[in-house]
């Protein structure tokens, strides 16, 4: 019962996987009844040293695709192109594929899992989001009858870390994420993680399998940890909050709405205990309550293990000769606009001190159909901060009352927008 696997991409998970495969051979055999024997190691550039024995690797990448050794094939290189038209070649020789590659699959997935379908083979992807934390199989297989209201998720191990050492040890975001950079947390290019990127394609994979709809990445309103400095913490933290980037997706009648942002979260929320590098899923729902889902969210051996699961999956499934893991299907749907969304707001103003300015500043929120929850004042004389936090509002409503605070004379800077996960 031997199967022949080819990966494609020998980087730190690629690595990973084939070390584990060739370790733990004997290990996966015992335990399953599969012999899967590892073909070969498709790379880019052979020059480059690898943490795998050299005699797998190989540059030749449709090549490991083709190799009538290879019966499934595992897709680790990450990005759009070539990974997509590799992934294409294998569906369509019969090739079940497992990936861990989130931008395909937030982009392409629909196609490939059509493809998939049609060749009657597995197009498996459980590492793609949260590591080796067990999420994308829960949502498809084991909650699949289950109503899905909402997912909120801290998918991002980099910005997690940041945000995490910024409030522990009270140091500069670009301090800790130089450090993040030297300790390999951060690529040297760090934008798709401190931008919200790679939060937002995990956002749209999980909002698809959710709620059964297929969920563009281009329609995730996505923000970044760019603007959030070690003031904003502390006094997060004074009012007992921590701060996360958050993937969130709604469902509901009015439809779903997938978003990526900075936000406060109340320190007794299961979310907030989610600390360094970790990754956590939220499920929340009518009949199961509430799950959490935490654990490993980054790194080679981790993200491999979740890989592994999968291709043993896959691998029973070829040597069965049937598709047991069911397909996933989406239906048809127009996404929510985020502007209806109704959100809470923490603002942090720098105004001038003189007798009036609460009130043309609570006139601001009011004029734009926005009531304040709470205010705190620091300071005294010249220029104060005012520290605001709004009652839910339509986000719309308080982009409007932003407008108006930042048209007063009185407002000298807007120092702070986080939103706050609704309290109410």
């Amino acid at each position: 019962m031997r199967v022949g696997i080819g990966i494609l991409g020998g980087g730190t998970v690629g690595g990973s996987l084939a070390n584990q495969l060739l370790r733990e051979a004997g290990a996966i055999s015992a335990k399953s009844g599969i012999d899967v024997e590892l073909v070969a190691v498709g790379v880019r550039d052979l020059a480059k040293k690898r943490d795998f024995p050299a005699g797998y690797a190989t540059d030749d990448l449709e090549g490991v695709v083709d190799d009538d050794r290879v019966d499934l094939v595992v897709e680790l290189m990450g990005g759009i192109d070539p990974a997509r038209s590799l992934l294409k070649r294998a569906l369509e020789a019969g090739k079940p594929v497992v990936t861990a590659n989130k931008e395909l699959m937030a982009n392409h997935g629909e196609e490939l899992i059509e493809l998939a379908a049609g060749r009657g083979v597995s197009l498996l992807f459980e590492a793609a989001v949260g590591g080796a934390i067990p999420i994308i199989r829960p949502l498809s297989e084991s909650l699949a009858g289950e109503r899905i209201d909402r997912v909120i998720g801290i998918v991002n191990g980099t910005t997690n870390y940041i945000l995490t050492a910024m409030e522990d040890e009270g140091r500069a975001y670009a301090d800790v994420l130089a450090e993040a950079q030297a300790l390999g947390f951060a690529e040297a290019d760090p934008t798709a993680d401190v931008a919200g990127h790679d939060s937002a394609a995990k956002a749209a994979i999980l909002a698809g399998l959710a709620f059964g709809v297929w969920v563009s990445v281009a329609d995730v309103h996505t923000e970044g940890i760019h603007g959030i400095d070690e003031v904003a913490i502390e006094m997060a933290n004074s009012l007992g909050y921590s701060v996360k980037l958050l993937a969130i997706a709604d469902g509901g009648e009015r439809g779903h709405v997938a978003r990526v942002h900075p936000c406060l979260i109340p320190m007794g929320h299961q979310l907030s205990s989610v600390r360094g590098s970790s990754n956590a899923v939220f499920l929340e729902g009518p009949n199961l309550g509430q799950l959490l889902f935490s654990g490993p969210g980054a790194g080679g051996q981790p993200t491999a293990t979740a890989v592994l699961g999968d291709v043993i999956t896959a691998s029973r499934e070829l040597l069965a000769g049937s598709q047991v893991t069911p397909r996933i299907r989406y239906s048809a749907a127009s996404p929510r606009s985020f502007d209806d969304v109704e959100n809470q707001w923490y603002l942090r103003l720098i105004v001038a001190d003189f007798p009036g300015v609460l009130a043309q500043v609570a006139g601001a929120f009011g004029a734009a159909d926005v009531s304040i929850k709470s205010v705190w004042q620091e300071g005294r004389g010249g220029t104060v901060t005012l520290v605001i936090i709004t009652h839910p509002a339509q986000e719309k409503a308080q982009r409007s009352a932003l407008e108006k605070l930042s048209a007063l004379d009185a407002v000298d800077q807007v120092a702070a927008i986080i939103r706050v996960l609704d309290e109410e």
